[in-house]
């Protein structure tokens, strides 16, 4: 818009509308990506078919469940199984809310895929394979 147009009364109304209609848009899109992000779930399992997981959003743990071959290993090697049965589904709910953010902010979007990001640094954490190896030693 040049700067005469919002001399123009009716040029200045249009461009507030639209202008409104943008924000409105941005609103929706974004109440909608937070509904599909709360819903959001995903579970793993261990390589070792001991524990399977569900983590929400978030990647709070909201579900476990321990297979009966968990009588036949160290309690260490269960502990194990668990925090990498996490730590895959934490993985698969970063990648997760990145498909989520993305469509529904667009692929062209800066915001889009600043929040993609900082969502994958919050869930991936930066020292959860050593975690994983440290336990029992």
């Amino acid at each position: 818009m040049e700067g005469g147009e919002l001399l123009d009364p009716d040029g200045a109304i249009e461009y507030l509308r639209q202008w409104k209609d943008r924000i409105d848009q941005t609103a929706a899109r974004t109440r909608a990506m937070a509904d599909r992000l709360d819903q959001l779930r995903a579970s793993a399992t261990d390589t070792d078919g001991l524990a399977e997981v569900t983590v929400d959003s978030t990647g709070v743990l909201v579900d476990l469940h321990l297979t009966q071959r968990i009588h036949r290993v160290s309690p260490n090697a269960v502990a194990r199984a668990i925090l990498y049965a996490v730590q895959q589904a934490r993985l698969e709910v970063a990648r997760k809310s990145r498909e989520i953010v993305i469509d529904e902010m667009g692929p062209e979007s800066v915001a889009a895929r600043a929040i993609a990001e900082k969502i994958e640094q919050r869930l991936q954490g930066p020292e959860g394979d050593e975690r994983i190896r440290d336990i029992g030693r």
